[in-house]
């Protein structure tokens, strides 16, 4: 290759990265923004796909990891795997963007490969990530607490879905606040080893809340939510779970591996 080749394949990179052709959306950035929406997509594999060939369940695989390149300019997809831990569903998708729209042309074109064909989509919840409503009215050595550094790397995952009664929010902001305060305090001994992100439903879905956890210790996560269930504010929840997910992180490879087997 010439000199002027070298130099044009150099010119139309830089060019490529300043404008974003082929680069990944920022996972982390969207992970910690308010105002991000997230998708949580829960499916269940058909008994057709089990009796495909070998050869056929790689090939589709192939296509799957195409879609998941193909939108990773524009949403930020995580893979949890339930198989074994779940009878209802396999794996899940969550899935974070800066625009509802992508996380749906993700999942259409997703559900439109080969292996999305013989899955059944067994649940979706949808949210978005927002501000800190009550955390600002904390006293301070409770604001200091909640600073406590989260778990990195945890291998299990659980999601809770919640519903509110319509007390609750009928309650005026102080009297929730107060609530609120106790129900944080009962998380304070967990927070080195539970790592929690919320997610707002009201109006997106048919709930209020979605709490995803990520945690190396399920004994923890047991006594935390037994703590939760003890507290006033959890008689205000309607719906608590229903499906609750538990299952581990796992790369997209590794799902696909195991799917393709």
């Amino acid at each position: 290759m010439g000199n002027r080749s070298v130099l044009a394949v150099i010119v139309f990179g830089v060019l490529a990265v300043a404008q974003g052709v082929g680069a990944e959306v920022d996972r982390e950035k969207l992970l910690k923004d308010p105002g991000v929406y997230g998708t949580f997509a829960v499916f269940k594999v058909g008994d057709h796909w089990w009796q495909m060939d070998h050869d056929a369940r790689a090939d589709a695989v192939a296509e799957t990891k195409k879609v998941f390149q193909k939108h990773a300019d524009k949403v930020t997809v995580d893979t949890h795997l339930l198989w074994g831990l779940s009878e209802k569903a396999d794996f899940f998708v969550r899935v974070h963007s800066k625009d509802m729209m992508n996380n749906q042309n993700f999942l259409v074109d997703f559900m439109g490969t080969k292996l999305g064909k013989d899955l059944k989509n067994t649940d979706t919840f949808n949210g978005i990530t927002k501000a800190l409503n009550y955390v600002p009215n904390f006293p301070e050595d409770l604001k200091g607490e909640l600073k406590t550094s989260a778990p990195q790397g945890s291998p299990y995952v659980v999601v809770v879905p919640i519903r509110k009664d319509a007390d609750w929010w009928l309650m005026p902001q102080d009297a929730r606040t107060a609530m609120m305060k106790e129900h944080t305090d009962a998380t304070v001994a967990y927070l080195k080893t539970v790592k929690r992100k919320l997610y707002h439903s009201s109006g997106l879905d048919d709930l209020d809340f979605i709490t995803y956890f990520e945690t190396p210790k399920l004994d923890d996560f047991n006594n935390l939510v037994t703590g939760l269930l003890m507290v006033k504010e959890n008689r205000h929840n309607k719906q608590f779970g229903d499906p609750l997910l538990l299952g581990t992180a796992r790369p997209l490879d590794e799902i696909l591996d195991i799917l393709a087997r």
